[in-house]
């Protein structure tokens, strides 16, 4: 299984509209791509600076799902975040593969 996580940090003034984003729009929204079984949203704790961050995360199956996701999904819904938020948040992603 794989889990695909994107870390952001935001902006304290734009982190309670960013969360009702994701929860109401964005996240449901790469769900229905059908390329993920599982997803969540997670709040560091450890935060440093003055920003927030959370992690989006989300469980496929194989990296083939998460490459068809990223080629024929991604780019609409990330410029759709920017047109949003743009310059009030900063993301970067990771991929893990679940060994246990």
């Amino acid at each position: 299984m794989i889990l695909y996580n994107v870390t952001t940090s935001l902006e304290p003034a734009a982190a309670d509209e960013w969360v009702a984003y994701m929860r109401d729009t964005h996240m449901p929204e790469v769900m229905a791509t059908g390329c993920f079984i599982k997803n969540q949203l997670c709040r560091l704790l450890n935060e440093e600076d003055d920003g927030i961050t959370y992690a989006s995360q989300y469980y496929c199956l194989s990296l083939e799902q998460l490459e068809a996701y990223q080629e024929h999904f991604a780019p609409a819904l990330r410029a759709d975040m920017d047109r949003r938020f743009a310059g009030k948040y900063a993301s970067f992603r990771t991929t893990l593969e679940i060994v246990a």
